[in-house]
């Protein structure tokens, strides 16, 4: 899979991510990106912030490069990876991560793999630059609750917190493509934002 957009041996920019955009702006990432439109689009809407998309699955990450073949994103890059490696890749550079629609991973047993888990909240605090903020939009009430509490408990401070994102519209809300069917669908939409300080 060839594309410009794709860095493929991410670790090796670890700490140097600035160099890769050529520039020192903010760089946020979405963990879980699916086949793009979300961070696409926020790219598109705010060219002076850098966004990383990451995703596990190269069928996926096909997708959203067809996406990019007809663009010129300049403050875009996608990685292909697993996100338990988040920590080998960044060092205290990332300014925001959003989590949308993330595997809820029901069974007890997979805890650790759901990405809002004390297992990834400390590989988080590795990768924020300064203060730690965390965007999450689900449609599974389980998995919110259940980030709801694990955020809580780890420090982290909820604000805008929704249990129906249409019925008290956030500015500015990007759509992602579960979003855009699940809408239409009438599922509602979870939302939250966390922040803690370093």
């Amino acid at each position: 899979m060839k594309s410009e957009y794709i860095i493929k041996n991410p670790s090796e920019y670890k700490g140097n991510w600035n160099k890769v955009f050529k520039n020192n702006n903010k760089i946020d990432i979405e963990i879980g990106m699916g086949k793009g439109d979300f961070i696409i689009e926020m790219a598109l809407l705010n060219p002076g912030i850098n966004y990383i998309g990451i995703e596990m699955f190269d069928s996926v990450i096909v997708r959203a490069c067809q996406k990019l073949k007809e663009l010129d994103i300049k403050n875009l890059k996608l990685i292909r990876m697993d996100a338990n490696k988040i920590d080998e890749v960044f060092d205290k550079e990332i300014g925001k991560i959003y989590l949308n629609f993330s595997d809820p991973w029901p069974k007890n047993r997979h805890e650790k793999r759901r990405l809002t888990s004390n297992n990834f909240l400390k590989k988080y605090d590795m990768i924020f630059k300064n203060d730690c903020v965390i965007f999450q939009k689900t449609d599974n009430i389980e998995l919110f609750s259940y980030s709801i509490n694990s955020l809580s408990s780890y420090g982290y401070t909820l604000k805008n917190v929704t249990l129906d994102l249409y019925n008290n519209m956030i500015e500015g809300n990007v759509k992602t493509e579960y979003e855009k069917k699940y809408v239409k669908e009438n599922i509602k939409i979870l939302r939250l934002e966390a922040y803690k300080h370093k």
